[in-house]
């Protein structure tokens, strides 16, 4: 199996969400989106408390919305 990237295998992924700031698209949560630089290195490297401190919704108006309704895979012609 080919390697996405030249991370070390030991390192994993993680999903945090949060409060929606936005109910009527995502009325139960949303994830939290880290946007600068300096978060995610706090993300990364500061002690559970100072981290866990970036579990917000971002700013209203910060996202926007660019698409709506379900999504339709183009069909193939093969």
């Amino acid at each position: 199996m080919e390697r996405l990237c030249s991370w070390p295998s030991w390192i994993r992924y993680a999903f945090l969400t949060t409060e929606p700031n936005a109910g009527a698209i995502h009325p139960k949560a949303m994830p939290v989106i880290l946007s600068t630089s300096e978060q995610v290195e706090i993300w990364l490297t500061a002690p559970p408390d100072e981290a866990l401190k970036l579990q917000r919704p971002l700013p209203d108006g910060s996202l926007r919305i660019v698409a709506r309704g379900v999504k339709e895979d183009a069909q193939s012609t093969d």
